[in-house]
């Protein structure tokens, strides 16, 4: 659940979190890639790929419930580990103990967790992670290496034995930290299977930060092919794209020119290009090609003299693909009009 602090609460927290980001960011793991400043989940996305060509078996983790089970003492004690400033504690130990107020105005007493949506949140959950998995795994399994984004964690092993024994173990140092629990449908033991590493298991695939790594065809520049295990977009994500894709309507907008598309989606699909067009995007492609079909039809729908004319739309250039994505030919709304030039450069 989302929570939604006060403009006051919102100033004090960034405030907070100005003071504190400087203390404790030098202190943490290398691998840790959530909410920090110059790293990404394109940059964890990238290092997992390399280390999944390199060890067989990866424990895919996921707490349940993380953000709502936040022990409060244990935040409060890591908080107070870094700084000795007393009005950062106070203000902390009111916010995570603030009581939630209903739709009907009922206030709800909280002893547990962190809500979702303040300015302080993602370094509270980062600070405690770091002493509850990132450091504990540096000390008991120094060999081992993981990827972690908030609460999802990628963790690489050699063997199906090791990736037992590190789950088991993650399990029980998460329940001594104030009672976390994995969350036992989406923690799971996967074997990366590819076309070098033919062997059976239950699960060869698993998805991390919006992306399904699992044994995908892969053309080398020699023109060859062979199968890795590569990410490319989750079927949820891409379902959810297309589901926006139809939540716009654009063959109904008869109304709006090609230009006044382009400036309401044009950011909406740069961003998805930016994000899930990073690693095998021609899965991407499929979700994208959607809008090329409203497009058309918007096109057919606007100008009397090309209904009915489906080819004639494509030839004559109404929808334009982008050759400014890295010559990977993404959709892209150039926002010309019927009479401009057919420039086949994104705008």
């Amino acid at each position: 659940m989302l929570g939604v602090p006060t403009v006051a609460d919102r100033i004090a927290q960034t405030v907070v979190a100005m003071v504190l980001e400087p203390e404790v960011e030098s202190l943490f793991h290398p691998d840790s890639y959530g909410y920090r400043p110059r790293r990404s989940a394109l940059d964890a996305l990238a290092v997992c790929r390399e280390r999944c060509w390199r060890s067989d078996w990866v424990v895919d983790i996921d707490i349940r419930g993380f953000f709502d089970n936040l022990d409060h003492d244990l935040v409060l004690k890591a908080v107070a580990h870094h700084t000795d400033q007393r009005w950062i504690l106070l203000y902390v130990e009111r916010w995570l103990k603030a009581p939630l107020q209903q739709d009907g105005g009922v206030l709800v007493a909280r002893d547990r967790g962190s809500p979702q949506g303040s300015a302080i949140s993602p370094l509270l959950a980062n600070l405690f992670m770091h002493y509850a998995f990132d450091a504990w795994m540096s000390r008991t399994f120094p060999v081992v290496a993981f990827e972690r984004y908030c609460d999802d964690m990628v963790v690489h092993c050699r063997t199906e034995v090791e990736a037992h024994r590190v789950r088991q173990a993650i399990g029980e140092r998460l329940v001594q930290c104030g009672g976390l629990q994995l969350h036992p449908d989406k923690t799971r033991i996967v074997y990366c299977r590819d076309g070098k590493r033919r062997g059976s298991y239950e699960h060869t695939s698993f998805t991390f930060l919006g992306y399904t790594f699992r044994s995908r065809k892969v053309r080398t520049r020699s023109g060859s092919y062979f199968f890795g295990f590569n990410p490319a977009i989750s079927d949820e994500a891409a379902k959810r794209i297309r589901a926006q894709i139809r939540s716009w309507r654009l063959h109904l907008r008869s109304g709006s020119s090609l230009a006044d598309l382009a400036r309401e989606i044009n950011p909406i699909v740069r961003g998805w290009i930016n994000y899930y067009g990073r690693f095998y995007p021609s899965e991407l492609v499929k979700s994208l090609k959607g809008i090329n079909h409203y497009l058309m039809r918007w096109a057919m729908q606007k100008y009397k003299r090309l209904r009915r004319r489906r080819m004639r739309v494509m030839r004559r250039g109404r929808v334009r693909r982008c050759s400014g994505w890295r010559g990977r030919g993404g959709t892209h709304v150039a926002g010309d009009t019927p009479s401009s030039p057919r420039s086949r450069r994104c705008r």
